[in-house]
């Protein structure tokens, strides 16, 4: 089994820091801080861009539209643009695209987001406060079906990564506190996913699977909380296959950044952690190539 250490990336440390993307037409790296209800972009020049809301953000989706995401906050999904107006210093304000108040529970808000390989938009809720006991749903925001919200998967507990086989056959889900990596067969034409089965479980005691993402030999890369690391893990049987040490307890999420594809970049949670570098930004070149993101396409 292959063993890494991720690399220390910047000195900031987020609340919540989640949903890494790479946009490879812009090589702009982005993130949320869920908590601290912001979003990030990190162009090549090496400008880091903050977007602030007024409500917490589960996730920022790239969209076909360069420089323009999908936010997936509270209340509902939004369209952020990332640059200014020619016109104007700032940037727009952001756009509500669908109301999320039929769909969730007044304690519940958005937490992990992908657009699938159609274009879809694939987004789960989950609870916002420490009272209520954990629940959610999975949901599709159907571009192809004239922006229709249908849920995929009733009854999740924290709705966290996602990812799609490289034949577009197959859909993979962490649900946190259901304790599992799940595997989904996946239908690409109408979005739906049946005949779920758990791909593997995490091993007791060492954390529990959060966000993550798929290389381009079909093998996942999931982020632990509360275990300090990355694993790799194959989506034929889940066995573990490889290793990153992250510095930070909680470990989010992951995704994979560069011209190759071949470096991961990590998020993580810096919220009631004591460690030095809980709640910051790490990277790790690892010996496989990744896939680059899908981008939603919104039908307006």
């Amino acid at each position: 089994m292959k063993t890494y250490t991720a690399q220390f990336f910047s000195q900031e440390k987020y609340k919540l820091g989640e949903s890494p993307f790479y946009d490879s037409r812009t090589k702009t790296i982005s993130w949320v801080d869920i908590m601290d209800k912001k979003f990030f972009t990190l162009g090549p020049d090496g400008v880091r861009k903050t977007f602030c809301f007024n409500q917490a953000i589960g996730s920022a989706v790239p969209t076909v539209k360069e420089s323009c995401y999908l936010i997936a906050g509270t209340d509902g999904l939004y369209l952020q643009e990332t640059k200014s107006n020619d016109s104007a210093s700032e940037t727009p304000a952001p756009k509500l695209i669908k109301n999320l108040k039929d769909y969730y529970e007044s304690y519940q808000r958005s937490n992990d987001a992908k657009a699938d390989p159609a274009g879809r938009l694939f987004f789960g809720s989950s609870v916002d406060d420490n009272i209520h006991e954990a629940s959610g749903n999975l949901f599709c925001l159907d571009t192809l079906k004239d922006n229709e919200i249908t849920c995929l998967q009733p009854n999740t507990k924290i709705s966290n990564g996602m990812a799609w086989s490289a034949d577009r056959k197959k859909f993979y889900f962490s649900d946190t506190l259901q304790y599992a990596v799940f595997s989904y067969d996946y239908n690409l034409e109408t979005g739906e996913i049946s005949n779920r089965k758990v791909l593997f479980t995490p091993e007791e005691n060492k954390g529990l699977t959060d966000g993550m993402c798929i290389d381009a030999d079909d093998n996942l890369w999931v982020a632990f909380w509360g275990g300090s690391r990355i694993e790799q893990r194959s989506t034929k049987d889940g066995s573990l296959l490889a290793v990153i040490n992250v510095d930070a307890m909680n470990v989010t999420s992951c995704c994979f950044i560069g011209d190759n594809l071949d470096t991961l970049f990590i998020t993580t949670s810096g919220n009631e952690q004591t460690g030095e570098h809980d709640g910051c930004l790490f990277t790790c070149k690892v010996d496989v190539k990744g896939c680059g993101c899908d981008y939603f396409k919104l039908v307006i």
